[in-house]
């Protein structure tokens, strides 16, 4: 971890232009389990892998409800994301009290991105040690950003971010084009899938491991209808979702098993 000295601060650039604290503090990220996010013309979703610190302990809250409007998901330090989304919240509360009406999503991911920024400019300072994914609709449709450490967003039309994220993200640049027109449960079962992707051989998507936000429009006659506020699906309410999405996944890995069992006869013969 020596750095010559250029990494005992986060305001110190070496010789090739690098700040190693964003560095670790995008480490930090790449060690937190995976989470994907994805957007269409009327909703978007973020799906999330949570994990326990042991067998006795219960498995860490990964997508956090921000507003009626507005959600994230995490990845990296837990602690660090509650700060950013209690500032949220708060920011989410004043645009209400002062302008009557929700904060625009591009607006409070702007403010979150000049919080963390400022954290690289003062020496007794660190970068936040989290990724966010920032879901929320406002009178300009749905959005999904991407947070980072360094105090960067972009907006996504889906994203992965966290350890084993580039099978999730092989899964969705595979499928980017059928987002848009997705509808509520096509683009769940798109996220889970692309989730189940990230796993490790020996592990499968449970009720206990795997959450699900939902934000978006309502569509009626083709018009964009009323707010489908911010929806947290945990525990026994994920079972319909995962039967859902995950038989789908059973009945090609079936296939797949019969095609080449008739292939291996094939050969005999």
């Amino acid at each position: 971890m020596f750095r010559n000295n250029y990494d005992n601060d986060a305001i110190t650039f070496s010789p090739q232009g690098r700040i190693f604290q964003i560095e670790y503090a995008s480490e930090a990220v790449k060690q937190g389990s995976v989470t994907v996010g994805l957007c269409s013309k009327t909703h978007v979703v973020l799906v999330a892998l949570k994990r326990n610190a042991e067998d006795l302990s219960s498995y860490q809250k990964k997508i956090i409800n921000v507003d009626t409007h507005l959600g994230v998901s995490l990845a990296g330090l837990a602690s660090d994301a509650r700060v950013l989304t209690n500032f949220m919240k708060r920011q989410a509360l004043a645009s209400k009290m002062t302008y009557g009406r929700p904060i625009p999503v591009e607006r409070i991911v702007e403010q979150i991105g000049d919080r963390a920024q400022t954290n690289t400019q003062n020496y007794s300072n660190r970068p936040y040690g989290v990724g966010l994914l920032v879901a929320g609709v406002d009178d300009t449709g749905p959005h999904l950003f991407e947070f980072q450490p360094s105090g960067m967003t972009q907006e996504m039309v889906a994203c992965a971010i966290g350890a084993r994220s580039q099978m999730a993200r092989t899964y969705l640049e595979r499928n980017l084009d059928a987002f848009a027109e997705c509808g509520r449960e096509e683009l769940v079962t798109h996220g889970l899938k692309a989730l189940k992707e990230s796993l490790n051989q020996d592990k499968e998507l449970t009720v206990e491991n795997a959450s699900v936000g939902v934000v978006g429009w309502s569509v009626a006659s083709g018009k964009k209808g009323k707010l489908e506020g911010f929806k947290l699906y945990d525990g026994e309410e994920m079972g319909p979702l995962l039967e859902k999405a995950l038989e789908g996944s059973g009945a090609k890995a079936e296939g797949e098993t019969e095609g080449e069992a008739q292939t291996e006869s094939m050969d005999t013969s």
